[in-house]
């Protein structure tokens, strides 16, 4: 069970590491535009929409996944705290088992989506041609790392006896 966990929490990393590149990135690519602007009196054509439709969708997905498995994604146990270890801990094996109904589901429909929009090759309305079916895969790869992050956390809380 521990390789499990190392691999879930390896690629978690991973995902969230490729949203610190995606965000320099996006650093770098609004800069250099800011300075092409400023200084030359130019613009880079694009910018809003890889920042808009590559760029923040990634960043966002990708480092879901890796938020869950630290388990530091915004919590309300106030009444939850106050009940015994055995009922927190089947609270939050039941809220985990919910977690991966419904990011099972988000998978599912944002994988078929990605690929419906990969066969069409989808485009926004731009005054050129952009392709968007790429970041399309954003969200099933952030889903994924997510039900695997709540798969990790339901196994730890198991075999410690206890909530994380």
């Amino acid at each position: 069970m521990q390789l499990i966990l190392g691999i879930i929490r390896w690629l978690n990393i991973g995902t969230a590491t490729a949203a610190c590149v995606v965000m320099l990135l996006m650093m770098a690519h609004i800069t250099i535009d800011v300075g092409v602007r400023y200084f030359v009196n130019g613009q880079i054509v694009g910018t809003l929409e890889w920042v808009s439709f590559y760029y923040m969708v990634a960043l966002v997905f990708f480092a879901l996944g890796f938020v869950e498995y630290r388990n530091e994604n915004i919590r309300v146990d106030l009444f939850a705290q106050m009940m015994p270890k055995s009922v927190q801990l089947g609270l939050y094996i039941f809220a985990c088992v919910l977690g991966l109904v419904f990011f099972g589901m988000l998978f599912w429909q944002s994988l078929h989506d990605a690929i419906r929009a990969t066969g069409r090759g989808e485009e926004a309305m731009s005054n050129f041609r952009f392709y968007i079916w790429p970041a399309r895969w954003a969200l099933p790869i952030g889903f994924a790392g997510v039900l695997l992050a709540v798969l990790a956390n339901l196994l730890r809380a198991i075999v410690r006896r206890q909530p994380l």
